[in-house]
Order: structure tokens, then C-alpha cells, then sequence
């Protein structure tokens, strides 16, 4: 009986020790894996510092780009914040998971992704590591903007990092407004321009040539490249807090913006301006400092490289790429696209490759510049409609004017930077127009583009019910009459085919 009771009390003293090794064993497994932080900026193209924008400072972003690795041919998968940051969170093209209209989920009508499909802090979550969404005071969630239902208590622990056990790892996002403090006149003033020790002003700016030289492009246009100076400072207060919790040394970061500028011919758009975004990847110790890559990456890709760093399975279904380490494999082209944006029914689909971009419009017989209330009540937009009806822009300011658009672009970006230059209709690029057609039908296919189904009418109404209800209920009744008119119009357009 002894030897038994003995033997009794040694097999429960394994088990105990058994349990406590394994989980002293998994806790330092998890200390030992990387923090990882995304900084996600609104509305900015790229402008930094490091990509030879001269007019601003940005010594924090550069210090990043000097010390991590830079991505020089980084784009979206949308163009527009809530299609992008859907994309984004899955690592799944927005248009594979059906969350490719923006603010779409926003009535009664609401849209579930694919019951196989876990969002990235979930995965990390899964992992042991602490989730967060912060914005830039580290004091409340930050912005989401998932176009499908989710809970965002059950994906992120907190705010911040704050809340983690000791040692702890943690997954976080750090939300920054970029471009979008220019948009509010009195925030501007009180943060970009009391916060800055050297403006940028509107008689330094160089516009693009397809924006006319006028004040008001001028002015809107030095708000924004002061917006990203002042974007800098806040990623410095990031660093800062990751040196002084002594974090920074154990942390991967990931600094891009959710799309470009929000400008005519920029957000919302599949031009270099609206698409083409900063994207860097720093981790002391884990990423080779000072390299600059130009092969082709989509911004999804963060997603898959996150969880390489974290030493997460990547799940198979994922349509991100690991951007580092054995299962890194470099793409062959990038693939955006743009859909519905608020009330503006639209689908534009494109493809880089090489030196050329592909854009392939299929509602040609609408103007490029659809009635959009989120657009058209800006500053730079009422002026350049009023100077294209009083006939005074050239025919480069006047392309994105058009009543009606060309069904397929081409552009050579090694020699047409600014995009302008339609090559489609040229016959001595018939063959690259039909290579880069023949990409774009096959990626439809093998990624399951829904856009190509098109919207149900019951979700379009329910978020447009949600859209205009939302402004009234904030005052804003003239902006929501535009919006009721616009639905029209599109409903109108839609029935005659068009």
C-alpha cells in the first residue's frame, strides 16, 4: 500500500511539474516572440521624407525607412479606408471576401465573411499574445471600419498594451488621422499648426499637371504636406513610448497608409496617387536595415508577414504573402480594386506588372467623376468644376473631366509617371494590352472577384437608408439631400444600362 501511495503521490507531483514546465515553457516561448505593431495612416500618398518629398521634415518615418526595410512599389488593394482596412485585417482581397463596398454592413442588411475566415488579431490572440487598436493618444479604440460584422471585444483586449500580463506579447494597431486633420479646419489650426515649428506654404507647393496651378489646389494641397509632417510627430510619440517602456528593441513595426491622398484624381482612384502607399517593415535585429526593395507588394501582405514574425501558422486559405523569411514569394503583378464608394456606384479593377499599369473600367459610359457627396463638398472639388465649365483647364486637367471614360488604360510608368499618357488604343502596345488583360480575367476568376455579381439591391438601400439617416441625425440635411439625389441618379443609371 505504501509503494502504491507513493507511487500515487510521484505521478501527481510529474503532472504538476508537467503542467508548470509546459507552461513555463510556453511562457517563454511567448516572451521570446516579437511585439507586433501596425501604424496605419488615413489618406496620405507618398510624401515622406524618405521618398524625396523635399518640402517636409519627417525624421521619425525616415528613421524608419533608414533603419528597416523600405518597399518602394507598395499598393492597396482599395483605395478607400473601409474596403482596404477589411482587406487588411483578413489578409484576403476585399472582393474575395465580399467586403469590398465601402461602408457596406452599415444598415440592416449586414454581410458575414466566410465562416473559415479569422481575422488577424484573432490569430494572434489564438497565439497568446495581447490585441489592441489604439489611436493616437493611446486612450480609446481606434478606427476599425470592417465592412462585415464583427465584435470588436472579442478580437482586441484593449485600447493599448497597456493591459498585458508581464511579458506578455502583443499584436497592436495605432490609428493616425494623416491627411485627414486638413479636412477640418479648426483641428487643423489648433494641431498641424500650432504643432509644427515650419509650414509648408501654398507658394512652395508643385502640383502634379493634372491639377491646375490655383490657390485652391495650392492651399489644400501645402495642408496636406503639413498633415504629414505633423503625421510624423505622432509616429514619433510611438517610438518614444516603445524606447521608454524599453518595447522597441522586441517590436516588429509596419508602417503604411490605408491609400493615398484624397484628391480628384487620388483616394477612391486606381492612379498611382490613390493606390500606391508608403510601406515599411522595421525590427531591430530582424529585418536588414537600410535595404530598399522594388518588387511588387500588396498591402495585404502585411497580414501573412506579421503572423511569419510572430511564428503563427499562416493559414492556407490566406491570400497575403510573407513579405520575409522561406516562404516569402515575390508577386508578379498587384491587383487593386475599387467598388462602390458611399452612394457612387462604380467598379474599377487594375493590374501592375513591371513598368506598365492596366486599369479596366466596366461603367465606361459614366464620367469618371460621378456625383459623390464625400467628394463633391470639398474645397478642391466645387473649384475644379467650376474652372472646367468656365473652359479654363488644358486638355491633361481636363482627362479626368470626361463625361465618359475609356474601357481600358495602359500606362508605361517608367516614362509616364503621372499617368496621362492612354497607351490602349496605341498599336504598338496590342500585345502588352491583351497580356495584361488576360492577368486581370484570370485573377477575377482564381480569386473569386465578387464584384463581378454585382451589388443586391437590398444592401445598397439598407446602407443608403443607414447613410442618410446617419447625416440628418448629425444635422447635415443638405449633405443628405445630395446623397438621396445622387441614389437616384444611380438607380436611374442603372436601369438604362449605363
Amino acid at each position: 500500500m505504501n509503494d502504491r501511495r507513493d507511487f500515487l503521490k510521484l505521478a501527481g507531483l510529474c503532472g504538476v511539474y508537467g503542467v508548470l514546465g509546459h507552461s513555463l515553457a510556453l511562457a517563454k516561448t511567448l516572451k521570446a516572440r516579437p511585439n507586433i505593431l501596425w501604424i496605419i495612416v488615413e489618406d496620405m500618398s507618398c510624401d515622406f521624407g524618405y521618398q524625396g518629398q523635399k518640402l517636409v521634415n519627417t525624421p521619425n518615418v525616415d528613421r524608419l525607412a533608414r533603419e528597416g526595410t523600405v518597399f518602394s512599389n507598395a499598393y492597396v488593394t482599395a483605395p478607400v479606408c473601409s474596403a482596404c482596412r477589411s482587406a487588411m485585417i483578413t489578409g484576403m482581397y476585399q472582393t474575395a471576401v465580399g467586403a469590398h463596398n465601402h461602408r457596406s454592413s452599415r444598415g440592416t442588411v449586414k454581410h458575414t465573411l466566410p465562416s473559415h475566415v479569422k481575422l488577424i488579431p484573432e490569430l494572434f490572440k489564438q497565439a497568446g499574445y495581447y490585441t489592441c487598436n489604439t489611436n493616437q493618444n493611446f486612450k480609446r479604440y481606434g478606427k476599425t471600419d470592417y465592412n462585415f460584422v464583427f465584435d470588436n471585444n472579442s478580437i482586441y483586449d484593449g485600447p493599448d498594451w497597456s493591459g498585458r500580463k508581464p511579458g506578455q506579447p502583443f499584436f497592436a494597431q495605432v490609428q493616425l488621422r494623416g491627411g485627414k486633420l486638413r479636412n477640418v479646419p479648426k483641428q487643423y489650426n489648433t494641431e498641424v499648426k500650432a504643432g509644427l515649428d515650419k509650414l509648408v506654404t501654398s507658394d512652395q507647393v508643385t502640383l502634379p499637371p493634372y491639377y491646375p496651378d490655383d490657390p485652391v489646389f495650392r492651399n489644400d494641397w501645402a495642408e496636406y504636406l503639413n498633415s504629414v509632417q505633423y503625421t510624423d510627430k505622432e509616429v514619433g510619440i510611438v517610438i518614444k513610448r516603445l524606447e521608454k517602456e524599453k518595447l522597441l528593441d522586441n517590436t516588429v513595426i509596419i508602417f503604411m497608409t490605408d491609400h493615398g491622398i484624397s484628391q480628384a484624381r487620388g483616394k477612391q482612384f486606381l492612379y498611382d496617387e490613390g493606390a500606391k502607399v508608403p510601406f515599411i517593415v522595421w525590427g531591430s535585429g530582424k529585418v536588414k536595415a537600410g535595404a530598399v526593395r522594388d518588387d511588387l507588394v500588396a498591402h495585404i501582405d502585411m497580414a501573412a508577414t506579421s503572423l511569419y514574425f510572430a511564428e503563427i501558422d499562416i493559414p492556407e486559405y490566406m491570400q497575403a504573402r510573407p513579405l520575409f523569411g522561406p516562404q516569402a514569394q515575390r508577386r508578379d503583378y498587384v491587383v487593386s480594386a475599387r467598388d462602390r464608394c458611399d452612394e457612387t456606384v462604380d467598379r474599377i479593377r487594375s493590374v501592375v506588372k513591371g513598368n506598365y499599369k492596366y486599369i479596366r473600367n466596366f461603367y465606361p459610359n459614366r464620367p469618371y467623376l460621378q456625383p459623390c457627396a464625400y467628394k463633391d463638398h470639398k474645397p478642391f472639388m466645387k473649384r475644379l468644376r467650376e474652372l472646367h465649365a468656365a473652359g479654363k483647364l488644358n486638355k491633361v486637367q481636363s482627362l479626368h473631366l470626361a463625361d465618359t471614360r475609356p474601357e481600358e488604360e495602359l500606362y508605361d510608368l517608367s516614362s509616364d509617371r503621372w499617368e496621362i499618357h492612354n497607351l490602349a488604343e496605341d498599336p504598338q502596345y496590342r500585345d502588352k494590352l491583351r497580356q495584361m488583360r488576360g492577368i486581370l480575367a484570370n485573377w477575377i476568376i482564381e480569386s473569386d472577384d465578387k464584384g463581378r455579381f454585382g451589388e443586391s439591391d437590398a444592401m445598397f438601400d439598407s446602407d443608403m437608408k443607414a447613410y442618410i439617416d446617419g447625416q440628418m441625425k448629425r444635422g447635415n440635411t443638405q449633405y443628405a439631400r445630395v446623397v438621396q439625389d445622387n441614389v437616384k441618379l444611380m438607380k436611374k443609371w442603372k436601369a438604362q444600362g449605363k
